[in-house]
């Protein structure tokens, strides 16, 4: 986990805000947003990996298990199984514990659950995502009535003041997550590593409702004893193995079960699956110190951020290292000024260009954060963080981004034009390979709490 600045993120760069940001004001400017989001011509290659592939099941087991599934699946969801082992995803087995996708599926349908939630509704949510990885979203689930008593309970706890219930009963109906960074980081995951990603599924869905995973610790830094600085920093329950790895204990906040048993039965389209609220809690939790409330979409600030919403780039950036088990180096474009606002590049567009494209042939996913002047706030940036998943050549020979995210309500692929998405990124996640060929960056550790508080000491004396 590297980090090439801090870059006033605490004021500037935010990844969630109090109110919804319609894709037509990220987009600047607005008459210009037909322009810059489409859908693209051809599905991206999501599921790109080095691993073997195998599409067909050749021991007793798998077809045992494989035929059980079917049993319970309608004819929509027996074409989706058979598209995954078709397209060798159903048998990967790249997971801590070598467990295939298929053993992870299994056992959500076979093994008991978290009471509140239904094996089977699981199951059905597993293969969307394995036939269309766009489908997973960090849109907010409502708080039926039938819930909402025992939810403002929790909320204010179990308060009788009027006031402070109306309060919480209006955000509770108008929130609106600020998880775009886990939820990039759980696209990731599912398209890259999916074994991986159905083995924390099932974790996360059982009874204990948690998953341990084992981690090098040089994923977080060279030196080991700064790998464990940054776990004790953060709050990570983990346990050592050896002078190299880690196993880290990983769960959702205590009340993101609510809203999982919520959806079990009562999610509307476009909103968050089961799947997406306990992956996204679970990431929450790990990058903000343990302190993440999924009723109220909300976290404590730390010596990093004084904001109460989602992950800064630096939580991120840990948060990715861990559930990717590599060593995610967050290379910042952007110059911003003690204002908040827009003060230049660290590089020239070609080179940032050059930097994505190697990356994308390399195989890898993009986590980006991009940036757009704030009209409401003086124009200072205001920021969200997408995926990176492809490129190409449009009709006009103009090269096209293609995009995942998860704040748009559209369960595809969208493609942004290179002349406006390389002048927006602010940072980006790239392997330290390509991260090295321009930059001399220090371990994130050594950006430590001291010099950061010193940091908003300073920014507060000159306010």
């Amino acid at each position: 986990m590297v980090n090439v600045s801090f870059q006033n993120y605490d004021k500037i760069y935010q990844t969630s805000g109090p109110k919804k940001v319609e894709s037509t004001s990220i987009l600047t400017p607005v008459d210009a947003q037909k322009d810059y989001v489409t859908s693209p011509s051809f599905r991206a290659d999501a599921y790109r990996s080095d691993v073997s592939v195998r599409t067909s099941l050749t021991t007793r087991e798998e077809k045992k298990q494989y035929n059980e599934i079917v049993e319970v699946l309608d004819s929509k969801y027996k074409k989706k199984l058979e598209y995954a082992l078709k397209t060798g995803i159903l048998l990967k087995n790249d997971s801590d514990d070598r467990s295939s996708v298929l053993e992870n599926l299994h056992k959500i349908l076979k093994e008991e659950r978290d009471p509140g939630l239904d094996g089977r509704t699981i199951l059905k949510e597993c293969l969307d995502i394995i036939h269309n990885p766009y489908v997973i979203t960090q849109t907010c689930e409502d708080i039926p009535d039938e819930y909402k008593t025992e939810v403002l309970g929790l909320v204010t706890n179990v308060s009788e003041d009027i006031q402070e219930l109306e309060e919480a009963n209006f955000e509770l109906d108008n929130l609106h997550t600020g998880t775009c960074p886990t939820a990039s980081v759980e696209f990731d995951l599912a398209t890259k590593n999916p074994a991986e990603f159905f083995r924390m599924v099932e974790g996360l869905t059982s009874p204990k409702n948690e998953v341990r995973k084992v981690i090098d610790l040089d994923a977080l830094s060279e030196k080991t004893l700064d790998a464990v600085w940054l776990l004790n920093k953060f709050k990570t329950p983990y346990e050592i193995a050896d002078f190299e790895k880690a196993v880290v204990l990983l769960k959702p906040d205590k009340d993101a079960i609510i809203r999982a048993r919520i959806q079990n039965h009562h999610r509307d389209k476009g909103e968050r699956s089961i799947i997406d609220v306990l992956m996204q809690s679970t990431m929450m939790q790990l990058g903000s110190q343990q302190t993440y409330n999924s009723l109220v979409d909300k976290r404590a600030p730390n010596e990093w951020t004084a904001d109460n919403g989602g992950l800064i780039e630096f939580e991120k950036t840990y948060v990715e290292s861990i559930m990717r088990n590599k060593n995610t180096v967050s290379v910042v474009y952007q110059k911003v000024d003690e204002n908040g606002r827009l003060a230049g590049y660290e590089k020239d567009f070609q080179t940032i260009k050059k930097e994505l494209l190697d990356t994308l042939e390399m195989g890898h996913n993009i986590i980006i954060g991009y940036t757009w002047p704030d009209p409401d706030n003086g124009n200072r940036l205001s920021g969200h963080e997408i995926t990176i998943v492809g490129y190409k050549l449009n009709n006009n020979g103009e090269g096209v981004f293609i995009c995942q995210d998860s704040d748009d309500d559209i369960d595809k692929p969208i493609e942004m034009p290179e002349s406006f998405l390389l002048k927006s990124i602010h940072h980006a996640g790239l392997p330290e390979k390509i991260a090295m060929r321009d930059f001399d960056f220090q371990d994130s550790w050594e950006f430590g709490v001291n010099d950061f508080q010193e940091f908003q000491k300073d920014n507060k004396q000159s306010a």
